[in-house]
């Protein structure tokens, strides 16, 4: 019997999204974890991404996006196809989509590893890629960064609360020196600072943030920033904790459902072949049951699990020889000692 099955019942439906090349494969993964340690949680299966773009045009139909608004989370594997590499509609338009329909401004991307534990929030709906953008007649391309204060209010308050709620300590990333977008961040940042006042609060350039982490990541504890910075920022982390291949993403908002999604991608050079490695996607599901169903017992017995088979069942891709469904089983076998 699992250890979580004296949980109380919590019935919440939660839309998955298996994604393209290896997302069916590590979705299949995190579906019997699930329903193992939270048998009561419905679990929908919804087409998005390429998959999606040959059966109706639409990388994010209007189907599934509904049924992404009435869920309670939205668990997504990854998403891509070479074959829509170079095409007018592509897989990815469907997460930008879908993130902005949501509403989920608030990227929660944790780096762990070592002395290195830290969490970076990323500003998600607003920015350069939201901005307008486009192409003069005498051939110039543009793309616009723009931020109202409101949406720097909300991302530094979620920040400033995770920050207390782990060590006290937020580092505003910006590029204040030069940018106007970024002078309005730090002013803002500094203003809800006055809310918090027990959280140690520092200001760093983006190009100083990504030689801190480079160098000494163990200094951190949370940073936020906006969507950009955050992109890059975030990937850095992870390649100084394990790399993409393990790390996990929460996008929130403030009240409809979070998207939960590992942050590598679709993999089409090894779909098909049983080797894909699940800990994104398990970790994502963690930050699922964690930020999304309130769930934290759960959530802690899948990191732990998780850790337990890299240790033991690690995947081609980080130098072992286990299958998908041998890291898997080995996972579940930690789950149900």
């Amino acid at each position: 019997m699992s250890p979580m099955a004296s949980t109380p019942p919590n019935l919440k439906r939660i839309v998955c999204l298996p994604g393209d090349c290896i997302g069916p494969e590590v979705m299949a993964v995190s579906r019997r974890v699930l329903e193992e340690i939270a048998p009561e949680l419905e679990l929908e299966l919804h087409s998005f991404g390429a998959s999606a773009i040959r059966a109706t045009g639409d990388p994010l139909p209007a189907e599934t996006l509904e049924a992404c608004r009435s869920a309670d989370a939205v668990l997504k594997a990854p998403i891509g196809d070479p074959e829509f590499d170079a095409a007018d509609v592509r897989p990815e338009q469907g997460i930008f989509r879908l993130r902005a329909e949501l509403d989920v401004y608030a990227n929660l991307r944790p780096a762990r590893q070592g002395a290195v534990d830290l969490l970076i929030a990323r500003e998600l709906v607003g920015g350069l890629y939201f901005g307008v953008r486009g192409v003069r007649e005498d051939g110039t391309v543009f793309d616009t960064c723009e931020y109202h204060p409101s949406q720097v209010e909300r991302i530094a308050r979620r920040a400033f609360e995770l920050a207390r709620s782990r060590r006290g300590r937020l580092t505003s990333v910006d590029k204040a020196n030069v940018l106007e977008t970024s002078r309005l961040w730090r002013r803002v940042i500094r203003e809800v600072a006055a809310d918090y006042p027990d959280v140690e609060v520092e200001d760093m350039l983006v190009d100083n943030a990504a030689m801190q982490l480079a160098s000494a990541p163990e200094q951190f504890d949370v940073i936020v920033t906006e969507n950009m910075f955050g992109d890059i920022l975030s990937d850095l982390a992870a390649a100084m904790t394990g790399g993409l291949g393990l790390a996990p993403s929460a996008s929130l908002g403030d009240s409809r459902p979070g998207i939960f999604e590992p942050v590598h991608g679709s993999a089409p050079d090894i779909a098909g072949r049983g080797i894909a490695n699940p800990a994104g996607m398990l970790r994502s599901t963690a930050l699922m049951l964690e930020h999304g169903l309130e769930r934290p017992a759960e959530a802690s017995a899948v990191e732990d699990a998780v850790d337990v088979a890299l240790r033991e069942a690690p995947t081609p891709d980080i130098g072992g020889r286990a299958t998908t469904a041998e890291f898997a089983d080995r996972v579940l076998a930690a789950l149900v000692p």
